[in-house]
């Protein structure tokens, strides 16, 4: 593995390493890529919309042979048999405009009609056909997606981001339940190998009448509970790793030793660099723009679907029919079309104008949540800036008691050696020394948290002073 040390059958790993591992690997990593994906055809879906279209349509064969009811004079209905194939192709060329939601288009056509039963053929066609269709006083639909849609997609892309520092701070968890479970087993095993040296010489000053039974039942006790957490420790590092492997993606049976993280204590964080990156770069800030666009367009779309609402349409080309295909291109006649179809509601008993109170009221109402969002978020990104402050001081105190803690151990056990502490003593120094390392580890683990927390709020690297991309 190109991003971890290896020694023998041992990976020794950091935090920035184990997140990389997760990026890379894990089952989260693959679902955001795929979503991205998804969202990245469908914004190609949208632009195809703007761009020219060319199509060929037609009917190859148009074979039938069936009766069909024919109506006589005097009214009475015959069944007359048929035996044709009417067979045609059409090719169409369209464009859409989107400041007034009009389309243009083009078309030639080509039909051949066999009629089986008095073997004769007959070509009809429309050598060219130009046209446009205008809605008049209708919702616009590819205005509106022009302003929405690339919203949606600039939100899908910093969604992808913030996965991506999602995973962050779900592997930082899995680490340092790891990291904590190595330090237990690590603390378990000094303390049996400690136990069982001041047991062994105890047990000497015991034959020499310097040490009561007492203390040396007290000695062997805690040599069973030592025992018994070296066990339980065991099991903790067993299961911590399996679940580290499991969300990293990391194969093999390779034994996992997992890096003290350092503190990065130069690195200083303000609310309000963490705001202006926030609203620069998260999705949600994308989302507060998009959904007050959305509820506008939903105005639009009630108006545009009340009142008078119309479409003009236009058609010039040329047609006309032959026994042969060169025919139908000699001297063909004009053809035109101009029509305005439209609709007007005389009596709706208020409908529209309740479509339309309705789309208003649901746009001042997303405004507020908008609002509301906006100053939730902007107060989480506040309390996270502070915590991680908090915790930047936290953990030089508690670096600071662990070492103090553990040079009081060794000084306390010195001292028991020698005769000059009593075992309850030298026992609640070693629980103050153990505390004393689990309370560094859960202060590292905070800190980091709080990091990557940061990031994801922002999307900003606060270490390179860079925004987060990923390609």
């Amino acid at each position: 593995m190109s991003t971890a040390a290896i020694s023998r059958d041992t990976l020794h790993l950091s935090l920035k390493q184990v997140v990389e591992m997760a990026k890379d690997n894990s089952i989260a990593a693959k679902q955001a890529a795929t979503t991205r994906e998804t969202k990245y055809w469908q914004w190609r879906t949208f632009r195809s919309n703007y761009q020219p279209q060319l199509s060929l349509s037609g009917n190859l064969p148009g074979y039938t042979k069936t009766s069909t009811p024919v109506v006589q004079p005097d009214g009475t209905i015959l069944f007359q048999p048929i035996h044709y194939d009417n067979s045609a192709l059409n090719l169409n060329f369209s464009q859409t405009i989107t400041a007034t939601g009009a389309t243009i288009y083009g078309t030639t056509q080509l039909q051949r009609f066999d009629d089986f039963n008095r073997n004769s053929v007959l070509y009809n066609g429309v050598p060219y056909a130009i046209g446009f269709t205008q809605p008049l006083g209708q919702f616009n639909a590819l205005k509106w997606d022009k302003k929405i849609q690339p919203l949606l997609y600039n939100e899908s892309i910093q969604a992808y981001i913030e996965a991506q520092e999602t995973i962050s701070i779900k592997v930082t968890g899995y680490f340092f339940d790891l990291l904590l479970a190595q330090v237990n087993l690590e603390t378990a095993t000094a303390s049996l190998a400690n136990t069982q040296k001041i047991l062994k010489v105890a047990n000497l000053k015991f034959e020499l009448g310097k040490v009561s039974k007492n203390e040396i039942l007290q000695l062997q006790l805690e040599l069973l509970n030592a025992k018994k957490g070296v066990g339980t420790a065991t099991r903790d590092v067993e299961i911590a790793t399996l679940n580290l492997r499991s969300y990293t993606g990391q194969e093999g049976d390779a034994k996992i030793v997992l890096v003290m993280p350092e503190i990065i204590s130069q690195m200083t964080v303000s609310a309000d660099r963490v705001l202006t990156e926030a609203f620069a770069n998260r999705s949600d800030a994308i989302a507060f723009v998009r959904k007050i666009a959305e509820a506008k367009r939903d105005v639009a779309l009630a108006r545009g679907q009340t009142g008078l609402t119309a479409t003009l349409m236009a058609n010039v080309g040329t047609s006309n029919s032959s026994s042969d295909i060169p025919g139908i291109y000699r001297s063909p006649q004009n053809q035109q079309l101009l029509q305005l179809q439209f609709s007007i509601p005389l009596l709706d008993w208020g409908r529209s104008k309740a479509k339309i109170k309705t789309a208003e009221a649901n746009q001042k109402f997303t405004e507020y949540s908008v609002d509301q969002d906006k100053q939730t978020f902007k107060q989480q990104i506040v309390t996270r800036v502070s915590l991680f402050n908090v915790m930047k001081e936290q953990l030089a105190y508690t670096a600071e008691a662990d070492s103090i803690a553990s040079e009081k151990y060794k000084i306390a056990r010195d001292r028991y050696l020698l005769g000059d502490l009593s075992i309850t003593d030298l026992g609640i120094a070693s629980q103050e020394n153990d505390q004393a390392k689990r309370d560094y580890v859960q202060s590292l683990r905070d800190f980091w948290s709080a990091y990557y927390q940061l990031r994801y709020l922002s999307l900003y690297d606060f270490e390179r002073n860079q925004k987060i991309t990923y390609k």
